[in-house]
């Protein structure tokens, strides 16, 4: 896999800048929340065709410090509501897991229609180590259209009663925590890919 193989996919012009690429690698913008992302990500596989998604965005953090970049292994559907069909997070008759995991290292993400302000013990409950409005949406579009993705989130808040104001004030740096962790990791991922094609070529 090269370069032109890589989609970035972000909600918001100012998480990076406004740059339209990233290492030359172009960035789709979704927009806020679940719907939004879903829509502008399916549009984008279909249009790009990419090898491979990378998602990077703000966080709050409910176990993971303010200022940390952290790669996410899972994600789940924090604010899907459908007792007593389902369990919370799980969408009733929907063959989906309700964890999307992509790697056994990382943190887990909760995904919601919400801006989290206050704590909420089902995120304990349920390993939830960050919480954004997009990813799950993201990575289920990438699913339904077999696009293996990534994420990388930058924790601007506590998810806590300041989240908006440290939210805002952090928005500005957190671009250059991501471009300087990528800048070291993106010749591995390349390479990682490569050798998972390489081997579904051998085993189809």
């Amino acid at each position: 896999m090269k370069k032109s193989g890589i989609l970035f996919a972000v909600a918001l012009p100012e998480e990076v800048q406004h740059r339209s690429q990233i290492f030359q690698i172009p960035v789709v913008f979704t927009g806020v929340g679940k719907v939004n992302a879903a829509i502008a990500t399916t549009h984008a596989i279909q249009r790009l065709t990419p090898s491979l998604l990378i998602n990077f965005g703000t966080a709050g953090g409910v176990t993971q410090e303010r200022d940390s970049l952290c790669m996410v292994n899972s994600v789940i559907e924090r604010d899907m509501l459908a007792m007593p069909l389902s369990k919370r997070g799980t969408t009733p008759f929907d063959e989906i897991n309700i964890y999307m995991s992509i790697n056994s290292k990382g943190v887990r993400c909760g995904t919601g229609d919400s801006f989290v302000h206050s704590s909420d013990p089902w995120f304990l409950s349920e390993g939830v180590d960050i919480v954004d409005m997009e990813l799950y949406a993201i990575a289920k579009s990438c699913y339904k259209f077999n696009v293996p993705w990534l994420s990388y989130k930058y924790v601007s808040d506590s998810a806590d009663k300041n989240a908006q104001s440290d939210w805002q004030t952090r928005l500005s740096g957190a671009f250059s925590v991501f471009e300087n962790q990528l800048s070291s990791d993106l010749e591995s991922i390349i390479e990682s890919y490569e050798k998972q094609e390489s081997r579904e070529d051998l085993n189809p």
